[in-house]
């Protein structure tokens, strides 16, 4: 029998968007970067999605954010490489 294999899948909700986030974004360090930009009155905050596409959302004091951690099945495309983009989940 075939074990299903798994990885953490984390969401991040930016006002009415949401982005999946790459495999390989330090969710800490993310944390701390929209904390700055808060600090800082609004800046750009770049991070790479899945599909491997890179994504800069300006956050402001007013920006509601919102992370969701999950627990879904393994897409080893998802390197977080911006290098080798992707469509999106599950596309072969």
């Amino acid at each position: 029998m075939n074990e299903l294999r798994t990885m953490v899948q984390t969401q991040l909700a930016v006002n009415t968007g949401t982005f999946v986030l790459a495999q390989n974004q330090d969710l800490d360090d993310l944390k701390r970067r929209i904390e700055a930009a808060v600090d800082a009155g609004g800046r750009f905050v770049e991070f790479t999605v899945v599909g491997n596409r890179a994504v800069s959302v300006l956050i402001t004091p007013s920006t509601q954010i919102a992370l969701t951690v999950e627990t879904v099945q393994l897409d080893p495309r998802d390197t977080g490489d911006v290098d080798f983009p992707y469509r999106g989940h599950f596309d072969y």
